[in-house]
């Protein structure tokens, strides 16, 4: 059974609903595989031990004011 696995920071009940949906669907297009058959196992991360250019995405929303 294929299992999909998708880090990220942390998102909306309803953007992860749609994430998975998403992955799910595209998946089975590409390769036959029924959906019954795909795991998705969606990783969220906390904006503090995620960084890009080293600062912390919090860092970077607070600076974004997001």
């Amino acid at each position: 059974m294929p299992l999909i696995v998708f880090e990220a920071g942390q998102m909306k009940p309803e953007v992860k609903a749609e994430l998975i949906r998403r992955l799910t669907e595209v998946s089975v297009q590409v390769t036959g595989i029924p959906k019954e058959l795909f795991f998705v196992a969606v990783h969220e991360l906390p904006d503090t031990d995620i960084a890009v250019g080293g600062d912390t995405v919090a860092e970077i929303k607070a600076r974004l004011a997001v």
